[in-house]
C-alpha cells in the first residue's frame, strides 16, 4: 500500500465484512469511499435477466467507491469474495486528504480514466466480439484485464466456470464446452481453479 493511500485509510472507519457480503448495491446513492486493507472483492453488475457481467476484482492495498464522489448513484455492485477488512472514508474524508495530499489527486484521477478505459473495452468486446473472441483474449492477458490471480507459471488462478462466464458475459454451459474443446485440442491444460496456456489460441473456432 502507498504512504499516500496508508495516510488516507486512517482518516476512515473500519469495519469487517464477511465473505459474500455486498458493501456496495448498484444503483443505490452513496458517498462512501473504501481502501481495502485485507481480502478480494469483486466488482459485478446484474442486468434485468438476472445474468451477471463481472468488472473485476480488486485486493488488499487497493481502494473502491471513489466513483459516487460526484454525488451520482452507484455504477456497480461490490461483494466480498473472502472476509475483508475495510477502512471507510465519507466525501468529506476524501477532500480534506485530497487539499492535504496532491499527488493523491492525480492518483486518483489516474484510477479513474483507467477504469473507464476498463469499462469502454469490456463494452467494445461485448459488441464485437463473438463469445469465444472474448475468452481468447481473457486467457491471452493471463489476467490482467480481470484483475484474477497470475500464477508463476503463467495459469489464472482463482476463476471457476462460472466467474470466467461473468467475466464474458455468457453462460457457463458455452464457456465449460468452449474450454473442454481447447483441452482437448492441447492449447490448454485444466485443473481446479486453475487453466494453463500451453500454446497459441486459434483466431477462430
Amino acid at each position: 500500500m502507498s504512504p499516500e493511500l496508508r495516510t488516507l485509510a486512517l482518516r476512515g472507519v473500519v469495519r469487517s465484512y464477511p465473505k459474500k457480503a455486498v458493501i456496495i448495491n448498484e444503483g443505490e446513492m452513496g458517498e462512501s469511499m473504501f481502501v481495502l486493507l485485507k481480502g478480494s472483492v469483486k466488482v459485478f453488475s446484474c442486468g434485468n435477466s438476472g445474468r451477471e457481467i463481472t468488472f473485476g476484482r480488486i485486493y488488499a492495498g487497493d481502494y473502491f467507491g471513489e466513483m459516487s464522489l460526484d454525488g451520482e448513484p452507484r455504477s456497480a455492485s461490490i461483494i466480498t469474495l473472502e472476509p475483508c477488512i475495510c477502512a471507510v472514508l465519507s466525501r468529506a474524508n476524501v477532500s480534506e486528504h485530497l487539499a492535504e495530499e496532491p499527488k493523491f489527486a492525480m492518483n486518483l484521477v489516474l484510477r479513474v480514466i483507467r477504469r473507464a478505459r476498463c469499462a469502454t473495452e469490456i463494452a467494445r468486446n461485448m459488441a464485437l466480439l463473438d463469445v469465444y473472441g472474448r475468452l481468447v483474449m481473457l486467457l491471452e492477458a493471463q489476467g490482467d484485464l480481470t484483475d484474477c490471480r497470475t500464477a508463476p507459471d503463467g495459469s489464472l488462478e482463482s476463476l471457476t466456470h462460472q466467474d470466467i462466464a461473468s467475466f464474458l458475459g455468457a453462460s457457463r454451459e458455452m464457456v465449460s464446452r468452449l474450454l473442454k474443446d481447447l483441452e482437448k485440442g492441447g492449447y490448454i491444460s485444466m485443473a481446479t481453479k486453475r487453466i494453463t496456456l500451453l500454446k497459441k489460441l486459434p483466431t477462430r473456432w
